[in-house]
């Protein structure tokens, strides 16, 4: 599911760079970016690295941080482009966006080392150790 998502967020990102491209108007390029990074470049190793550890992938820590950062992210890009359109009142939202996205990222980190260790990735025949 985390790859799926990645790639629909790294549409949303390209289409949103050339359209900013085509018109002229860089005004989103926080956006942009932030869809990028933390849409689809995050999301995709989000996805690899669950790939790879499957006991991280199935615990309830994955399943928090994949719906923590799937809300969290539209909310802060949602705030953060209002803000550029000039509603101030749109600074909640994007603190609240930016907290959701830090929170599952700490999750994210708890899961790694709760259940990433050099015997539990399923290349430990070949003493692979991401």
């Amino acid at each position: 599911m985390y790859l799926k998502v990645a790639t629909v967020y790294f549409t949303i990102g390209v289409l949103a760079g050339l359209t900013m491209g085509i018109i002229h108007d860089f005004r989103f390029t926080s956006v942009h970016a932030h869809v990028n990074l933390l849409g689809w470049v995050t999301m995709a190793l989000f996805g690899l690295i669950y790939h790879f550890y499957p006991n991280a992938a199935n615990s309830k820590l994955a399943k928090t941080q994949f719906w923590l950062h799937n809300i969290g992210v539209p909310v802060m890009l949602g705030g953060i482009a209002l803000q550029v359109l000039g509603v101030s009142a749109a600074l909640p939202a994007a603190i609240i966006g930016s907290f959701a996205v830090v929170i599952g990222v700490i999750l994210f980190t708890v899961n790694v080392f709760k259940y990433v260790r050099k015997d539990s990735n399923y290349n430990s025949d070949k003493n692979v150790s991401l």
